[in-house]
């Protein structure tokens, strides 16, 4: 994980991080922060959150233990490009289905946490609330504070942009397993029914080679070649991934719409084994297109072999997200749901940071995010490079805070800056959280902050035993994280509460 860096002497530090502190609170230009920080006030209820067990954490909570992933003093700054990605959570899902545990390294906490509805204000226009709450745990001097960032609400589809998408469809050999190719077929089916006579989709395969199947056509009137093209795939050969997503940019430049939301769609096992496997070499083949045209890319993950970091680091680089699909539910929900939402953009090279204040807090560990760290300085260069994010969505970030004994006052302040899709403008918005504002215990937090903390903790037991990652201040046992999901699936009446839960179940078996 790449660590916070220490980047002035002691002195010059200090005097900035009371400056940024200042910056922050007011970088709104007349737009405002979120002065109380909440959205939610409500009681978690149900049985309470499970008491932790020591004995899975302990060792690296305390002091002088493991804290390689804990920002160092006096560095009080974290900053990150948004993510909205979920494929790790999906696919940790499949793989516990199959009764196998996932590689720890395709465990991403913020994914596990951001597959779950927030409850959130949200803004009226394009931009973003910011919501800053907390609670302390079990664990002394400990807390959990959320940062969670929401757009509007998904318009009606008839009011947002028309749609100009291309889907580059992996049809190697290794998508001929149920669940792979049908499902894709499956679900576009289901999603060309739905999309609006304005929109226009291409279609691209690869294998050994890749091909433009149907170039970028208007859905009016030409729904049934649309079909006829989905239903004439056919797995055969290997995977030139490279190929694919170049033909693909090709087919969606020669297509594109001015007016209209660009997107690539990759469908695909990830399994590349022929012509450019890397993710770098193959973005770099695409540079132009996405730079000069703003082409976004969607990954949709299939299969129980699934190359996750290609699709990851495809995905990241490529100014679009990913998600992971294992059955026709999740098929539909992403493409019938989901990907509408994705059509329509609110913001883009969006950034959050958060400045604990060095007074009351003594260090932090934010959860995940791991590859999209974004060095402090570059929070306000607009070049550098963030995350897009459409309407609909929410963007949660956890911290573990251990804050300096017996010390009240201002504990930090969560801005986030991002560019108007439209004009490129910069826009900021803030909120902040004091240390009177925590919550005296998880128990005491709405249940939507429960979920987030149970997703959490639920990827950081998959992580146990990865020396890179230091454990959540006061983890409780799986079978005692199970209890709690299901409460919490009940009081939600949560279908993907339950299926976490669910989750969790299967891992504890798994590992007891």
């Amino acid at each position: 994980m790449e660590r916070y860096r220490t980047r002035r002497l002691h002195t010059t530090l200090l005097a900035l991080t009371t400056a940024v502190g200042l910056l922050l609170t007011g970088c709104s230009a007349g737009e405002g922060g979120n002065s109380g920080g909440y959205a939610e006030d409500g009681k978690g209820g149900g049985k309470g959150f499970p008491a932790p067990a020591y004995s899975q954490g302990e060792q690296r909570d305390g002091e002088g233990e493991n804290s390689r992933d804990l920002a160092p003093e006096p560095d009080y700054l974290s900053t990150f490009a948004l993510d909205v990605d979920t494929a790790s959570y999906g696919y940790a899902r499949r793989t516990l289905a199959e009764g196998r545990l996932p590689d720890p390294s395709t465990v991403r906490p913020e994914e596990f946490v951001n597959s779950f509805r927030q409850d959130y204000d949200r803004p009226d226009g394009n931009g973003f609330t910011v919501t800053v709450d907390g609670a302390r745990t079990d664990r002394e001097d400990w807390s959990l504070v959320r940062v969670g960032l929401a757009t509007r609400p998904a318009s009606d589809p008839g009011e947002r942009p028309p749609a100009a998408l291309t889907f580059v469809i992996d049809i190697s050999g290794s998508m001929a397993e149920p669940g792979r190719l049908d499902l894709a077929q499956d679900s576009l089916g289901h999603l060309t029914d739905q999309l609006r006579d304005d929109d226009s989709v291409g279609l691209v395969t690869f294998s050994d080679e890749a091909e433009t199947v149907l170039p970028m056509t208007r859905l009016d009137g030409n729904r049934d070649e649309i079909h006829d093209a989905i239903d004439g795939l056919e797995p055969t050969d290997s995977t030139n991934l490279g190929a694919g997503m170049e033909t693909g940019y090709e087919t969606a430049v020669e297509g594109l719409r001015e007016g209209a939301t660009n997107r690539v769609v990759l469908i695909s096992d990830a399994l590349a084994n022929t012509g450019d496997t890397d993710a770098d070499a193959i973005l770099e083949r695409i540079a132009s297109e996405r730079r000069e045209h703003g082409i976004t890319l969607f990954g949709v993950g299939v299969g129980s072999d699934y190359g996750d970091a290609l699709m990851e680091r495809l995905a990241d680089k490529g100014d679009g997200h990913t998600a992971y699909v294992s059955d026709k539910r999740d098929a539909h929900t992403l493409f019938t749901r989901q990907l509408p939402q994705n059509i329509d953009l609110t913001a883009r090279d969006a950034k959050a940071q958060v400045a604990f204040d060095p007074q009351t807090v003594k260090e932090f560990r934010l959860v995940g995010y791991d590859n999209r760290q974004v060095a402090d300085d570059d929070f306000r260069d607009d070049s550098v490079d963030g995350g897009e994010i459409g309407p609909g969505h929410t963007v949660t970030a956890l911290y573990a805070v251990r804050t300096r004994p017996g010390t009240e006052g201002h504990l930090a302040t969560a801005s986030v800056r991002w560019l108007d899709p439209k004009t490129r403008a910069p826009h900021e918005k803030s909120g902040q959280l004091e240390t009177t504002s925590l919550h005296d215990s998880l128990d005491d937090t709405s249940a939507r902050f429960q979920v987030t903390a149970t997703a959490a903790y639920f990827a950081d037991a998959l992580r146990e035993g990865d020396t890179r990652w230091s454990s959540l201040p006061a983890a409780p046992s799986l079978h005692d994280l199970n209890d709690h999901a299901e409460d919490l699936a009940r009081q939600t009446e949560d279908k993907d509460v339950a299926q976490l839960a669910d989750t969790i179940d299967r891992a504890t078996r798994l590992l007891h």
